[in-house]
């Protein structure tokens, strides 16, 4: 059965920017009632600011710390307070990342990306489950990355968190079918957006090159179909795909490809 916006309610998390973004004002287009979560209040006010919309949807700005269980607790509030009572969407969407040997990094940069990547995500669905459970045809939708399918140098945090992510998703949509929760598992290549302007404990200079990226609007309009599709999974970008069934299909020779000097300090992919 598919998912229909109309008339539900969507969290968002990782809304002030990129994909999370558009996602909000794509849903909200189409008569979403979106609570819409990030760090940074002011841009959190402009993803609200910039919608205009002619339907019945709308966005709820919420401000916090995704990665502060006080901040799922407000969420659940919120939803409880605009008299739904119910979440028919979560779109675990927020993200961090790093570029850089993991024997350099401080163990910080580790913990820092898991909480943000993984942990977060995890624990807010704990929070939201039960009012998912009262959400028509809801949809659980966890924002990975093919990075969470196969590993690259230099960003060994970021695909431990995805890998993880992935794990966790695949795990948790069975134990959710029964309550009639869809997992979808989202996994772009890299994506142009501010995410590369704020990584961890990363040298200025480090870059990370991509074959084919997509713009954050496309991502967000492949995720709102899988989500209406109610899809179990979808890998993004041809890029993606061939780095992806490259690392199923011949393990072996990608992992030659990967160890290759020039990746030591760049990728080619997020």
């Amino acid at each position: 059965m598919r998912w229909s916006p109309q008339g539900t309610v969507s969290v968002i998390t990782g809304a002030s920017s990129g994909i999370g973004r558009c996602l909000s004002h794509r849903l909200a287009d189409a008569g979403s009632t979106v609570i819409a979560v990030a760090r940074r209040e002011k841009e959190l006010q402009e993803t609200a600011n910039q919608f205009i919309g002619g339907g019945v949807g709308k966005i709820i700005p919420f401000a916090g710390d995704i990665t502060d269980p006080e901040t799922h607790f407000g969420i659940k509030d919120k939803v409880l307070e605009i008299g739904q009572g119910r979440v028919d969407l979560l779109v675990n969407n927020a993200g961090a990342g790093a570029i850089g040997p993991f024997a350099e990094a401080s163990p910080q940069r580790l913990r820092q990306i898991m909480e943000v990547n993984f942990f977060a995500a995890t624990e807010l669905t704990r929070t939201l489950v039960p009012l998912l459970c009262r959400g028509k045809n809801p949809v659980l939708c966890n924002v990975g990355s093919v990075l969470g399918h196969c590993a690259v140098p230099d960003k060994s945090e970021y695909c431990a968190s995805k890998f993880a992510l992935h794990g966790w998703s695949d795990s948790i949509r069975s134990e959710l079918a029964s309550k009639g929760i869809q997992v979808t598992l989202i996994s772009p290549s890299t994506t142009r957006s501010e995410f590369f302007q704020s990584l961890i404990e990363t040298d200025a200079n480090a870059k990370s090159n991509s074959v084919g990226s997509w713009s954050p609007e496309r991502v967000a309009e492949h995720t709102f179909a899988a989500i209406v599709k109610r899809k179990r999974e979808v890998i993004l970008s041809s890029g993606g795909k061939a780095l992806v069934y490259g690392d199923r299909i011949l393990p072996g020779l990608m992992a030659k490809i990967l160890k290759r000097p020039r990746y030591a300090k760049k990728t080619n992919a997020n």
